[in-house]
């Protein structure tokens, strides 16, 4: 799924195209597929529901209180309103198989 062209960034035409490979659909099923996938976790997001995708990673929204804060480069005061911010938390698996290669490495030396 690596594209060398975009340094090894996986973008979305890079998901539709492993679906297309992969599970058999035609390019535009493959297409909306992943369309749906994402954008039902996007709703779910919105609404203020929290996604957990087993073996993969959870999506949180945490909500952040209103605060002053200073510019740190002008010393000046600033007001920070309250927001919603989104975490990104891998899955213990996930983990796991993104270091794996990394321990490998080690013991083999």
């Amino acid at each position: 799924m690596k594209n060398i062209e975009r340094n090894g960034t996986v973008v979305k035409a890079d998901l539709v195209e492993c679906v297309y490979k992969k599970v058999g659909f035609t390019r535009q099923e493959a297409v909306d597929a992943v369309e749906i996938i994402l954008n039902e976790i996007k709703i779910s997001l919105e609404s203020g529901e929290d996604v957990r995708i087993s073996g993969f990673a959870g999506f949180h929204l945490r909500e952040k209180k209103a605060r002053n804060a200073r510019n740190p480069r002008s010393g000046e005061a600033v007001f920070i309103r309250a927001r919603r911010v989104l975490t990104f938390k891998p899955s213990r698996q996930l983990l796991i198989t993104t270091n794996r290669s990394m321990y490998e490495s080690k013991d083999t030396g």
